[in-house]
């Protein structure tokens, strides 16, 4: 993936090109920054960009370099994973390993290491050796969530580029250009840290049956206190989506934010885009502070529920809140 097929990180993508067109790369860098902010795609970018055989400071993404990084199967880019839960010294040494053979260009090897700052004390220091030490033109990429984490000295040795979380927009364009469901997208734009984790959401099951739910407690709610306990029950028994019920109350927050954004007639931005007419006529019915009230209950909920509550009454409890109740 070139960088111009990465969403957002302007920053990251505009440096690493300027790098690249004055012949400057550092020898190491820190991606540091949340999960599916596009580290890992933007470290393929730049391995993309030194060996692409246009050249440039951007890959074409269809010569034969680029071909052979896009399947994995690159002699000169090699990446290591966390082996369980720490990425350990043997990984360090077959990596160095590796890269004690020669070389097969003239361009610089590329090794990325994914969570980096799970590195053991004994890999982290073989790999400041390797840092100090390469026995070749080397680019090491160091991805982490953490850079604190990372030894002083690996820090001290590497160039700390900042990948900032993406706007909920950013993420919406990108997934509702690769063809997701906008009902989806729109509420898993607005809970998920990055877009990965965005597009995982939006293809688990449950999350699908918990935004369901969520429109049909909010209905069941305009029918009386009996129809909201016997939807409450329902949810709060029924496998799976009983197991994630925080993300219900969260779904809830934003529907009371679309509550509050109906009551101003600005549909442009609202999350829960179906049913739009019945929903309007719900956001009219109560004044907004009440929203604002249910939307401080939800918040109130999930609290309630790492406390280890219990669920059920958690739900009814709030259901009790969302019709008025005290």
């Amino acid at each position: 993936m070139p960088f111009r097929d990465i969403p957002g990180q302007e920053r990251v993508k505009m440096q690493l090109q300027a790098a690249l067109r004055s012949d400057a790369l550092s020898h190491a860098y820190v991606f540091e920054g949340p999960r599916g902010t596009g580290r890992r795609a933007t470290a393929h970018a730049l391995a993309q960009a030194i060996h692409c055989l246009e050249g440039g400071d951007d890959a074409c993404g269809k010569c034969a370099e680029c071909r052979k990084i896009d399947n994995g199967n690159h002699p000169d880019v090699l990446s290591v994973d966390p082996d369980g839960a720490t990425v350990k010294i043997d990984q360090v040494r077959e990596l160095q390993k590796q890269f004690a053979y020669r070389t097969t260009g003239t361009k610089p090897r590329v090794y990325v290491i994914e969570s980096a700052d799970r590195l053991t004390p004994q890999a982290a220091n073989a790999l400041l050796k390797f840092l100090e030490e390469p026995s070749s033109a080397t680019v090491a990429i160091l991805i982490t969530e953490n850079g604190q984490a990372l030894l002083p000295t690996i820090r001290s040795r590497t160039q700390r580029m900042v990948f900032l979380p993406l706007s909920p927009e950013t993420m919406e364009a990108e997934l509702l250009r690769e063809g997701h469901p906008p009902a989806l997208v729109k509420p898993a734009v607005r809970l998920a840290p990055g877009l990965s984790t965005a597009r995982e959401l939006i293809q688990l099951n449950w999350f699908a049956e918990i935004r369901n739910a969520v429109l049909q407690l909010a209905k069941e709610s305009t029918r009386g206190f009996t129809a909201s306990m016997l939807a409450a029950q329902s949810v709060a028994g029924k496998g799976e989506m009983s197991e994630h019920l925080d993300t219900l109350f969260d779904l809830f927050a934003l529907w009371c934010k679309d509550m509050i954004v109906l009551q101003r007639q600005q549909t442009a931005t609202v999350v829960f885009i179906d049913q739009l007419e019945f929903h309007a006529k719900q956001a009219m019915s109560k004044p907004a502070h009440h929203w604002v009230a249910v939307m401080d209950e939800a918040l109130k909920a999930k609290r309630k529920l790492r406390g280890h509550a219990n669920p059920q009454l958690v739900l009814e409890r709030f259901l009790f809140a969302l019709q008025g109740g005290t």
